[in-house]
């Protein structure tokens, strides 16, 4: 089964090569299928790697790298039962993200505790929790969900700082398959997620749906109620028997060790790419959910659900060359894909969309400015407060940091996503009117930092190809809904704060 997941990345990297740049546009030729953008709009690409490019940061990385696999050492002789490998943390690259933030427990006189709890097939997954220890007495609680692929939760350590100093309690994990995470399950359901993320294999998203169920039963576990994992339905297999042994051995961890900081009634969640996918959904499914921010991108849930093939593969396809089409979508599909089969689910929660002009670089779909966009309508339209953010030149790699490989981003993409998600969370499980301000600012429609960096100087960082919408109800009880963010709206107010970066944020 894993070679497959190889296949797929190889497939992924075929296609970055083949999407050379164009000066093809949209209105040179209509259709639904369009290909390719300027030279400026590619070029923003390089903006991250050209930034983190020097001897003093590669150090650091270097360092980071060190400890990464020192530590998957270290659980190969003293949990050799655990089955981290092979994935691509193992054999592609080291786990490292964005050392600048190595030190947050100190600076921030932080709880982060690392967890370990059994999922409902039998695989040990992977996390952390985080809080900063002083602030209220009771915290929202944000599950992140990380993607398929290339990707672990260090990748969105970023976003999880940001909201635990901002007054959350946060858990990341890897999903089954990826990271420090196991591979394969347990028993009778050994190989039952293994095909995790890969497309054209059978329960390919088992993991990511399930897998987000399991880690927010986890968080809400108490002394009083410690985590057990639920039956696995497909094969009606238990594995709380393994839960409760390496509990008793001190392996896994009993309950949350944050779980009394938790307020259980306001629950959010965030996943980026498949993860983005699958908790757009599971948000609308489980009424313990009150909101939900996906990073590349929101979609409508759906029954019966498309399958990965369908989503990645035959849905918004973009050509290439005359005659030869991209074997992956040049954006995520509307309808969540890879979803279990059950009862239609309607959209209750307010939920934000956070994507870019790329998929991957090079290609783009240019052909419909509200592309990017439609989910968030179909949403808006079921009566969900919702909005999609674009941002102007970046890529998929723009909502996860990896800092032992250089992918293709924007600078500012990063800091932009950070600021819209605590801002939505703020407004929707903090119910502070001053997210309204944060969310209807004009404070990325002439950004210096972006400014500074930018090809042209453009300080604006949504996109120009495709839109970026709000329509939420304010606490004053209006509505503002905005259709074009870049021109901004009429009710928008001006920047309140200085330039702002994660970074300095958490660390400051």
């Amino acid at each position: 089964m894993r070679p497959l997941r190889f296949l797929a990345i190889s497939v992924l990297v075929a296609t970055i090569v083949l999407a050379t740049p164009s000066l093809t546009t949209a209105a040179d030729r209509p259709g639904p299928l369009v290909t390719m953008t300027d030279p400026v709009n590619l070029a923003r690409l390089a903006e991250r790697s050209s930034h983190f490019a020097t001897p003093g940061f590669e150090a650091l990385v270097a360092r980071d790298a060190a400890s990464s696999v020192a530590s998957a050492l270290r659980v190969a002789i003293t949990d050799p039962e655990r089955q981290p490998n092979p994935n691509a943390c193992t054999l592609v690259l080291p786990c490292v993200g964005d050392p600048r933030l190595d030190n947050f427990a100190a600076a921030e006189h932080a709880e982060v505790r690392q967890v370990l709890f059994t999922a409902r097939d039998g695989a040990t997954l992977s996390g952390h929790v985080w809080a900063t220890r002083s602030g209220p007495v009771k915290r929202p609680l944000v599950v992140i969900l990380n993607g398929s692929l290339i990707d672990f939760e260090q990748g969105h350590w970023p976003a999880a700082q940001s909201l635990a100093r901002a007054g959350y309690v946060v858990l990341t994990f890897d999903v089954q398959g990826e990271g420090a995470s196991d591979q394969f399950g347990e028993g009778v359901d050994r190989s039952d997620s293994v095909s995790a993320g890969v497309p054209g294999l059978p329960h390919n998203g088992r993991p990511f749906y399930s897998g987000l169920e399991d880690a927010l039963n986890f968080a809400l576990s108490t002394p009083v109620h410690p985590y057990l994992p639920i039956w696995n339905s497909s094969s009606g297999a238990s594995h709380a028997a393994k839960q409760e042994r390496r509990v008793r051995e001190g392996l896994d961890s009993a309950f949350d060790p944050l779980w009394s900081t938790i307020d259980p009634s306001e629950i959010g969640v965030a996943g980026y790419s498949y993860g983005a996918v699958a908790a757009s959904y599971v948000a609308q499914q489980d009424h313990r959910i009150k909101t939900v921010v996906a990073w590349d991108s929101l979609c409508v849930p759906v029954q019966p659900s498309p399958s990965e093939v369908t989503g990645l593969f035959l849905s918004n396809q973009t050509e290439l060359l005359p005659g030869f089409v991209s074997p992956i979508a040049a954006a995520i599909p509307r309808d969540c894909f890879g979803a279990p089969a059950g009862p239609a689910v309607r959209p209750r929660v307010p939920s934000l969309g956070i994507s870019a002009d790329f998929v991957l670089p090079g290609l783009i779909q240019s052909s419909d400015p509200g592309s990017k966009a439609a989910g968030s309508r179909v949403l808006s339209k079921d009566g969900v407060d919702s909005g999609q953010i674009v941002i102007q030149g970046g890529s998929h790699a723009d909502f996860v940091f990896v800092g032992s490989l250089p992918l293709p981003a924007t600078l500012r993409g990063m800091d932009m996503t950070v600021w819209y998600t605590v801002a939505w969370f703020d407004k929707y499980l903090r119910h502070q009117p001053s997210a309204d301000r944060r969310l209807m600012s004009r404070q990325w429609n002439s950004d210096p930092a972006t400014r500074g960096v930018d090809p042209v100087h453009d300080g604006n960082a949504f996109s120009q190809i495709f839109d970026s919408r709000l329509d939420i109800r304010l606490a004053s009880g209006r509505r503002w809904d905005c259709e074009d963010l870049r021109r901004s709206c009429p009710g928008s107010v001006a920047a309140s704060t200085p330039a702002f970066d994660y970074a300095t944020y958490v660390t400051r």
